[in-house]
C-alpha cells in the first residue's frame, strides 16, 4: 500500500526531483502543450497532499504558512527545522497514496524551506532531509532569521553576499545529493528574495540574476506590486519563475493565462486550501453551535472515509486476507 513505501522509495523508479526538472523544462520549451503556467495549490500536510493529487494537479507546494497554521502557530518561523522535515514526509506520504490509487506517479512537491534554519551548513542539512523526505525541491529565501511571511510587516533580509551563499549551499548540497544518490535525486533550487520591499526593486531583480549565477533551478520574487514589476521582472532573470498568488495579498492577482503570457512558469495558491478548510470550520462550528443541520456543509460518510484513504486501505487488505 503506497501510504507505507519508505520515503526514499519513488514509484515506478522515478526521482521526484527529475519529474519536476522534466515538468518544467516541458513548459520552458512549450513541449508541456499549455500556454498557462504549473499550478501549485499548496498543501500542509498528508490530507490536502492527497486533495490535491486527487484533483488532477501535476505538482504542489508545501507551505510554511499551511504547516504553521496547521499546528497553531503564525507564519513566524516558530516551527523547527525538525517539524517541517516531518510534515514534508506527512505530505509525501500523502501523495504516494494518492498515486497508488490513481496508478500513477506521485506528483512532485516543492517544500518551504525558509532560510534553512541557520548557516550554510544547515542549509544543507536542510536539503537533504527534505530530499530523503521525499520532495523535489526546496525553496531557500533571503530574509533574516527567524523569518516572516512576505506579505506582512515587520520583515527584514541579509545582506547580497550572504544571501548569495545561502542559496550556492542549497546549490551544493543539491549536487553533493546526486553525488550520493544518482543523477536526478537531487531537490531543485527555488531561491526567494523578499528583498523588493526592504531594498527596492533593483535589488530584488539584482539577487535573483545572482541566484541564477550560482546555479539556482527556479526563482521567486516575492510580492511584486504592480504587473509591470512582474513583466520585468519575467523580461530580465533567466529560467523557471514563480507567481505567488495570495488573495488579499500584495500582487495583483492574476488569471493563470495572464501569468503563462507574462513569462511564469508556475503559479501558486499559498492559502486558497487553508483560507477554505478555515471558513468552512467556522461556519459548521457556528451551525453546531446553534443547533442547525450540517448536512449542507460536508460530504456523506462513504465520501470522507473514500478521501481519507479507506477505499484504498480496504482494497489493500483484502489482498492480503488469510481465508
Amino acid at each position: 500500500m503506497g501510504v507505507f513505501l519508505p520515503r526514499t522509495t519513488y514509484a515506478f523508479g522515478t526521482p521526484p526531483p527529475k519529474i519536476l526538472r522534466e515538468l518544467l523544462q516541458s513548459q520552458m520549451d512549450g513541449s508541456r502543450g499549455d500556454s498557462k503556467p504549473i499550478l501549485l495549490p499548496c498543501c500542509y500536510d498528508g490530507l490536502s497532499a492527497r486533495l490535491v493529487a486527487r484533483g488532477g494537479f501535476e505538482a504542489t507546494f508545501m507551505t510554511g504558512f499551511g504547516v504553521s497554521g496547521a499546528n497553531g502557530y503564525p507564519d513566524t518561523q516558530l516551527l523547527s527545522y525538525d517539524e517541517m522535515r516531518r510534515a514534508a514526509n506527512y505530505v509525501s506520504e500523502g501523495l504516494t497514496s494518492a498515486a497508488s490509487e490513481s496508478k500513477q506517479h506521485p506528483i512532485p512537491c516543492i517544500a518551504d524551506a525558509d532560510t534553512g534554519y541557520g548557516n550554510s551548513l544547515n542549509v544543507k542539512r536542510t536539503l537533504f532531509g527534505y530530499g530523503k523526505a521525499g520532495m523535489a525541491g526546496i525553496m531557500i529565501e533571503d530574509q533574516v532569521q527567524p523569518k516572516r511571511c512576505g506579505h506582512v510587516a515587520g520583515k527584514s533580509v541579509i545582506g547580497f553576499d550572504e544571501a548569495v551563499m545561502r542559496v550556492k549551499a542549497a546549490c551544493d548540497a543539491r549536487d553533493e545529493y546526486e553525488e550520493m544518490y544518482g543523477e536526478g535525486t537531487g531537490p531543485l533550487v527555488l531561491a526567494r528574495t523578499d528583498s523588493l520591499k526592504t531594498n527596492g526593486f533593483e535589488e530584488a531583480i539584482k539577487r535573483c540574476l545572482a541566484f541564477r549565477e550560482v546555479g539556482c533551478d527556479m526563482t521567486f520574487l516575492e510580492a511584486p506590486q504592480t504587473v509591470d514589476q512582474m513583466k520585468e521582472y519575467c523580461n530580465r532573470v533567466s529560467g523557471p519563475k514563480l507567481a505567488n498568488m495570495l488573495e488579499f495579498g500584495s500582487t495583483p492577482i492574476l488569471p493563470p493565462e495572464a501569468l503563462g503570457e507574462i513569462g511564469y512558469t508556475m503559479a501558486a495558491y499559498p492559502l486558497t486550501l487553508l483560507s477554505a478548510s478555515i471558513k468552512a470550520m467556522q461556519q459548521s462550528l457556528e451551525f453546531i453551535k446553534n443547533g442547525q443541520p450540517t448536512d449542507d456543509m460536508i460530504l456523506s460518510f462513504a465520501e470522507t472515509k473514500d478521501v481519507v484513504g479507506f477505499t484504498q486501505y480496504g482494497d489493500e487488505e483484502q489482498r492480503y486476507s488469510v481465508d
